[in-house]
């Protein structure tokens, strides 16, 4: 029962309504259903986000008024207590889902009440580093809007096209600035378009598309390199320009049916070629030091202050590949045997089993 091809029989089934595009919708949800019941794979799987979801019942909401992380180095209170607070979002999504697996009361009443913290509490910065920490808790609210009185929508509603519109407007994205196109630019849009579709509002729709064509353009290149991987010397930031784009692209398919994973640029670049870039180096064939030759400085800050992963020349880890993999997955099981062999035989995580339950292919 654990084995992914029988999995994907039951994947199948989901392709009914898509009312919701940034979460599950009802067929989607109906699946999970079945396969928790019946997979090992899912079950396993599933059971953090249960527990997580038993443990905020009995926990406070501990919103806060900016997010603070951006060119902070670990241990500064400010990140400490912005990256403590965004825990949240992780509670709230883990409250959403079970209470849409099995509509008891306290989980939704409880999502609620973090929701609405959070709307009287947290102000939009614009700074997309810091408001990707938020997309836990947007996934999670899409989850469970539509259960929502009007009373209680509007301050969510209004508080998140905050910051979209923060986001949307930043000064981080203005031309001329490096940040309008490196993995700053990357992250924005993927929050634009969460917010967007879960609120359901076309006031972004040229952002969410003509802006990710634009990015796409500028930040990919048809070897398969990205701005930031060359600018950083690093796959810690190749995959960080790669995350948010594959997360906004699901969404964008899901709604549209545009498929900007194989779209390609003017140049040739595509994201599959992006990804496809990284696969040598999940599978061991080929090794890379990172931050070598990266040209930002607060890359050397952080090797000297000691943070994991960030010193100069340690070796990507392939498992630090698998959730970006997961995600592309989505599109292209194909990936599937790169991601067993690094993450190791039997590996199965929410985020590969959300992106084979979502996917439209046969």
């Amino acid at each position: 029962m654990t084995r992914i091809p029988f999995i994907l029989f039951f994947v199948a089934l989901a392709a009914g309504t898509r009312a919701q595009f940034v979460s599950l919708n009802k067929t989607e949800l109906s699946t999970l259903r079945h396969l928790i019941d019946t997979s090992d794979a899912y079950k396993t799987v599933f059971a953090p986000l249960k527990t997580a979801a038993d443990e905020a019942l009995g926990q406070t909401p501990n919103p806060i008024e900016k997010i603070r992380s951006e060119g902070l180095l670990q241990g500064n209170p400010l990140k400490t207590a912005s990256l403590k607070a965004v825990e949240d979002g992780q509670k709230v999504y883990s409250l959403a889902l079970v209470y849409r697996l099995d509509r008891q009361r306290r989980y939704l009443d409880k999502a609620r009440d973090y929701l609405l913290a959070w709307a009287r509490t947290n102000k939009a910065t614009g700074d997309p580093i810091d408001e990707t920490k938020l997309e836990d808790m947007i996934t999670g609210y899409d989850l469970v809007r539509g259960e929502f009185s009007t009373a209680d929508r509007s301050p969510v509603d209004a508080w998140l096209d905050s910051v979209a519109a923060a986001e949307a407007f930043s000064k981080y994205a203005r031309p001329g600035k490096t940040t309008s196109f490196n993995n700053w630019n990357s992250h924005r849009l993927k929050i634009v378009t969460l917010i967007a579709y879960t609120i359901h509002t076309t006031v972004y729709d040229t952002i969410c598309r003509q802006g990710l064509e634009a990015q796409l353009a500028v930040n990919l290149n048809a070897d398969g390199t990205t701005w930031d991987l060359l600018e950083r010397d690093a796959f810690h930031y190749h995959l960080y320009d790669l995350e948010p784009l594959l997360r906004t692209c699901m969404v964008l398919q899901r709604a549209t049916g545009k498929d900007y994973f194989t779209w390609q640029t003017p140049k040739g670049a595509s994201i599959k070629h992006c990804v496809d870039y990284l696969l040598p180096y999940m599978t061991g064939e080929k090794t890379h030091g990172e931050f070598v030759n990266s040209k930002v400085a607060f890359d050397q800050q952080r090797g000297k202050n000691h943070e994991k992963g960030y010193e100069s020349g340690t070796l990507f880890d392939p498992k630090n590949g698998l959730y970006a993999l997961s995600l592309a997955a989505y599109f292209d099981r194909s990936y599937l045997p790169v991601i067993q062999q690094a993450g190791g035989g039997g590996f199965f995580s929410w985020t590969l089993a959300m992106s084979l339950l979502q996917a439209r292919q046969p």
